[in-house]
């Protein structure tokens, strides 16, 4: 943006006018950036944002005198509501002969420090307050000062939030489960209408074995992903992000990290990709390298599949603490355990491979407000879309090809396990289950994990695939299994589970951990500079992830059978 307003690209031209949007109820804190603004020199415009908010806040704002102080145009609006904003596009449509704002701060030397420079624009902001700004009421402080003095305290301040963190999790889980039923029979509809309407044979198994189970056993989780990103835009619009970010400076500090590495990181709770491009914030070099190497640690909506589909098959439904379910406790088990890797990671190349002091975390604090539904659905609306359009493209184009390998070459083998084996997938996996032996996997699961490099929710579609949930895998009712039944009853050679608990708390351990997603790969090469430079710290990324992933899904399988724990389903 910097090189923009100043002319520095040869892609975007020199704009026109600069609008400056300011919150009027935190205007001495936002005239530091304006200050800078100003100083470039270009046709200004202040839109002061939040006007109907003074009133209430006892703050009262002489427009005209700040209009001479600063020597541009201010402009009130209520952007939430539309009002004042018909004005200021005709304010912007006369760029050409607005005033140019004269230097406000006055010749400083080249060689003054960044703290002298900060000084001088806080306190040029101070004055301007002081000569434009009346407080009417007699305790100056606002309802957001009042609710911070709980929110940010040093005790109540952290176990607010993880009670925060704990609530979301637990409804991901409780509030989408009849929606998640209702999604699933309406696949199982699908498919039924489908196999009825159409003969038996390559088109047939196709369309419902290939298409409608592997798509749709990755949709039917879309409404945990809507409601973790209408609960994550709903702690973003009100404010308390921005809360937690300056909460967990305290103790991300320690590792070499300060708060504003923590935003980019809890947006890698919805995805990495944003994530990534977020950490664009942090002014120190190395300190964002260390954010960006860690963000795809944070569990992302792509994970949430895999957790909730063995979640839901292996661990029971029951209520603990007279009020939680193991369930959702169990999710949110995942979600802390990616969490704390991510912090000992950035502990690990923060005092390794990316050395370098941790700046001070200088942060607004926007004042508390209701978040209006239209904008939280749009901004929610937006992120799922990514999701459908990932399952509508990549997991549509991978359950195909799955389809395929998993039904040629064809055998007359007597059982559809063995004409599985015999296929090219089958094949596949078996070559590469020595690999994932140790972990308790078999060649299924290896398969599908291999499947799941292009994208982390392919795991569930290609398990979907190779177990057919489709006529042949109906119960003794006649009614259609779901992917998670069919792993509770599969057995190996012996009889024995194939799947039990502690299979699949380590794949969840897995997932947690491991970098599945290509477009994470990506972002990554072209945020670190791109080139070779950026394929370098991606291939780091991937492969101390990958060995991180192995290493604790080893340890738990293994570690878990040493207690005795590996039994039963």
């Amino acid at each position: 943006m910097h090189d923009v307003l100043l002319g520095r690209t040869s892609t975007v031209a020199l704009p026109d006018v600069i609008v400056v949007v300011v919150d009027a109820e935190n205007l001495e804190r936002n005239l530091f950036f304006v200050s800078q603004v100003l100083e470039l020199g270009r046709p200004t415009v202040l839109a002061l944002n939040r006007i109907d908010r003074l009133e209430g806040a006892g703050i009262r704002i002489d427009i005209p005198e700040l209009i001479g102080e600063l020597g541009v145009t201010v402009v009130p609006v209520v952007a939430a509501r539309g009002q004042g904003v018909d004005h200021l596009r005709r304010v912007i449509s006369l760029a050409p002969t607005l005033p140019r704002p004269a230097a406000l701060l006055g010749p400083r030397p080249h060689d003054g420090s960044p703290s002298d420079d900060a000084e001088s624009r806080y306190a040029w902001a101070s004055g301007v307050i002081a000569r434009t700004v009346v407080h009417t009421k007699r305790d100056a402080r606002t309802s957001s000062d009042r609710v911070d003095a709980i929110v940010l305290h040093r005790v109540w301040g952290p176990l607010i939030f993880l009670a925060v963190m704990a609530l979301v999790f637990q409804a991901m889980f409780t509030w989408a489960r009849p929606l998640m039923d209702g999604l699933q029979s309406l696949f199982n509809a699908i498919g039924a209408l489908v196999a009825y309407a159409l003969p038996a044979g390559d088109l047939r198994s196709l369309i419902v074995n290939g298409v409608i189970a592997g798509v749709g056993s990755v949709v039917v989780f879309l409404p945990q992903i809507t409601i973790l990103f209408l609960l994550i835009g709903l702690l973003e619009d009100t404010g308390y992000m921005a809360r937690a970010a300056f909460i967990m400076d305290r103790f991300m500090r320690p590792l070499g990290l300060h708060g504003r590495s923590f935003i980019p990181l809890v947006s890698g709770y919805a995805c990495a990709v944003p994530a990534i491009m977020a950490t664009r914030t942090i002014k120190e070099p190395k300190e964002r390298l260390a954010t960006i190497l860690v963000v795809p640690l944070m569990s992302c909506s792509a994970r949430l599949p895999v957790y909730t589909l063995l979640i839901g098959a292996f661990v029971p439904a029951i209520t603990v603490f007279h009020f939680a379910s193991l369930q959702g406790i169990t999710l949110l088990a995942m979600y802390v355990l990616g969490t704390v890797g991510a912090f000992v990671m950035a502990t690990v190349f923060r005092r390794t491979l990316l050395r370098s002091p941790t700046r001070a975390l200088i942060l607004e604090l926007p004042p508390y407000s209701m978040p209006r539904p239209r904008v939280l659905v749009l901004t929610a609306w937006q992120r799922v879309r990514i999701f459908l359009r990932r399952a509508g493209t990549v997991i549509f184009a991978v359950s195909i090809v799955l389809w395929a390998l998993a039904s040629y070459p064809r055998s007359n083998a007597p059982t559809s396990d063995a004409r599985l084996a015999h296929s090219a997938l089958g094949r596949v996996g078996h070559a590469i289950a020595p690999a994932v032996r140790p972990l308790g996997y078999d060649w299924k699961i290896g398969v599908s994990i291999i499947s799941s490099f292009a994208a982390r929710e392919v795991f569930v579609s290609t398990m979907a695939t190779i177990y057919r949930v489709d006529d042949a895998t109906r119960s003794a009712a006649g009614t259609q299994r779901t992917l998670a039944a069919r792993l509770r009853v599969e057995r190996d050679a012996t009889g024995a589970p194939t799947y039990t608990t502690l299979v699949a708390v380590g794949l969840m351990a897995f997932y947690v951990f491991a970098l599945m997603c290509t477009s994470t790969v990506a972002v990554t090469i072209r945020e670190c500079g791109g080139g070779w430079a950026g394929a370098r710290l991606a291939a780091v990324q991937f492969t101390y992830m990958l060995m991180l992933a192995y290493a604790v899904a080893f340890v738990v399988y293994r570690g878990g059978l040493a207690l005795g724990l590996g039994g039963g389903t």
